[in-house]
């Protein structure tokens, strides 16, 4: 090694053009901002959807509906993906764990055991609410229903 063959770290030389710095350079003068207004000052950032003083997209569209701040959103399970677990899996019973572990629920989710499909195995199902076909068709086949 010697001087003739060093070289800087790989990645520390950046490969772009310096601005402001003088006429010559090519992007002297105004340097890139163009003339006067906000956007030529230093400090200058714009809100998000600032469209130069023309009213925004957001405001121009007219909202539409309500939204109900307190509305609890199930994740809805059915009776037949219960008995294909069952089948599967050969389960006694179905809880949040089972259900997440099998990758259908999610850790913050709230279930709901909803009545599509049917249900031959003895099951008892832990949920967080259930409709009443649901309810109807486990107690029907033996199984139990427990709220959580």
């Amino acid at each position: 090694m010697n001087l003739s063959n060093l070289k800087p770290a790989e990645g520390s030389i950046k490969n772009r053009k310096r601005i402001g710095r003088g006429t010559g350079s090519g992007r002297g003068g105004t340097s890139t901002r163009g003339h006067k207004g906000a956007g030529s000052r230093s400090g200058y950032s714009s809100k998000v959807g600032f469209e130069g003083g023309q009213m925004p997209l957001q405001r121009r569209v007219p909202k539409v509906g309500f939204k109900n701040a307190n509305r609890v959103e199930y994740v809805g399970v059915n009776l037949d993906i219960l008995q294909a677990l069952v089948e599967k899996f050969n389960l006694s019973a179905v809880d949040f764990e089972t259900l997440k572990a099998h990758g259908l629920v999610s850790k913050n989710d709230i279930v709901k055991i909803l009545g599509r499909g049917e249900l031959k195995a003895k099951l008892e199902v832990k949920a967080h609410a259930f409709t009443a076909t649901a309810q109807k068709a486990i107690e029907a086949a033996g199984g139990s229903v427990v709220k959580l």
